[in-house]
């Protein structure tokens, strides 16, 4: 069994920052890419960033420049810096991964609440 778990939203300011963190634990032999997906109400989910397993790294233009993606192997951990957030930025950010162990799995989080009030 594979389990992702999401910590690090909240409630910040416009301008604010917000580290977000997801921890990949169970049985693992290997993770290929990771990445952070939001959903607004209302919106569908979409892609915010994506790292690839050598460090490779893409973002969606609404964020680049503010928002950075890392991992740590090691820990099996992948973070999202997110900077000078907006409004618009509000939404649950799932973490996602591709997960070699029993199999490979496209595994999902439970999400976390992000609020950028104005």
């Amino acid at each position: 069994q594979v389990q992702l778990v999401e910590s690090g939203g909240g409630l910040v300011q416009a301008g604010g920052s917000l580290r977000l963190s997801c921890v990949v634990s169970g049985i693992i032999f290997s993770i290929d890419a990771m990445g952070w997906y939001r959903q607004a109400p209302g919106k569908q989910r979409e892609l915010v960033a994506a790292i690839g397993s050598g460090g490779s790294t893409n973002y969606a233009d609404s964020v680049k420049g503010r928002f950075t993606i890392s991992r740590d192997n090691a820990k099996n951990t992948v973070y999202l810096q997110m900077n000078s957030l907006k409004p618009e930025d509000t939404a649950v950010y799932y973490c996602n991964a591709g997960i070699y162990g029993v199999g490979y799995r496209d595994a999902w989080g439970q999400g976390t609440q992000v609020t950028v009030s104005s």
